[in-house]
């Protein structure tokens, strides 16, 4: 009977968990999908969406994980190459050379966006500039990722981008209409995110300036680590603003073409979801499930990084829907 009783879990999960190691089933259900109280247009309106069920990776892709991926590969991120000549046809040649956007804390009356600086040499190795490294840091999200990085790491990992459907139900939780990944209260406890005035004043009071190791937070009830804050996660979807083509819809994918009203000249944005360390209550503030932000597929930052989903068998997936 003793026996019996190891035997018959070990068992159990093997039928009802069929995800890779340190991957989250995440049941399929329906969920409010966006926000109607959030004040932000981008959210609107709520609407119920159905989801499949899906495995999704309980962490940010780490550092040491992408270093394995380009020993396998030898693959060469966005960051690590010239830009474009074709792209950037007036840019001198020394203009053109490898790098990435690098935030600096700045002074009160600063300029918007003056804390982002073009910094030649950054990258996913060198986070920010030549001479800064990433020894010591196998277990912090890798960052200055594009959003052709991502897919390239997924093709190989066997996995997928997410869809925003997908992150923002698996981020939820279970708490439908809660507005954080923990319930309705905000706490500085709960995520990596900016205590004190961004961009010039950060109290540190959830023990971190930077980024932090993954799992360094209590998880969301799915087990999800890091869902909320740490670094930006990219999704699969094309960025248009709102969600009112989402009703009852079952496994939406995001429309055909991107188009960001705050952005109207860039033609191609994807979404990104879970805000970063970067994000404080008296800017940006989008720690929520809901929240939503569009991103050049091109350009990887130090705050952006990604995981990456499993999807079930397609017969399974009509069966539950």
């Amino acid at each position: 009977m003793i026996a019996l009783l190891f035997i018959i879990p070990s068992a159990l999960a093997t039928t009802t968990n069929p995800c890779p190691p340190e991957m989250a089933i995440i049941p399929a259900g329906t969920f409010t999908m966006g926000s109607d109280h959030s004040g932000l247009i981008e959210e609107l309106s709520a609407e119920e969406v159905t989801v499949s069920s899906f495995c999704i990776d309980k962490y940010e892709v780490t550092n040491s994980q992408f270093v394995a991926f380009v020993k396998a590969t030898g693959y060469v991120t966005v960051a690590e190459r010239p830009l474009p000549k074709e792209q950037f046809p007036d840019l001198p040649d020394e203009q053109r050379l490898p790098g990435s956007l690098v935030f600096e804390m700045t002074k009160p009356g600063a300029k918007l966006l003056s804390w982002w600086h073009w910094t030649t040499g950054a990258n996913w190795q060198h986070p920010f500039g030549s001479e800064s490294a990433i020894a010591g840091k196998d277990n912090y999200p890798v960052v200055h990722i594009a959003y052709e990085d991502a897919v390239a790491y997924a093709q190989w990992a066997g996995k997928s981008l997410p869809t925003e459907a997908q992150w923002e139900y698996a981020a939820r939780g279970g708490l439908d209409g809660a507005t954080y990944a923990w319930g309705n209260q905000y706490s500085e406890k709960k995520a990596n995110t900016w205590q004190g005035i961004f961009p010039f004043f950060n109290t540190k009071s959830d023990g971190y300036v930077g980024i932090a190791p993954v799992g360094s937070f209590p998880p969301n009830a799915y087990g999800l680590y890091d869902i909320t804050g740490n670094v930006w996660e990219w999704t699969s979807d094309w960025y248009k603003s709102g969600h009112n083509d989402k009703t009852h819809s079952v496994n939406p994918t995001g429309p055909q073409q991107s188009f960001d009203p705050n952005k109207p000249t860039e033609s191609a944005l994807h979404v990104i979801k879970g805000g970063s360390y970067l994000c404080a209550p008296n800017y940006c503030s989008r720690f929520r499930p809901a929240a939503r932000e569009s991103q050049a597929p091109d350009t990887g930052t130090t705050h952006i990084g990604f995981r990456l989903v499993k999807n079930l068998t397609t017969e399974r997936m009509k069966n539950e829907v």
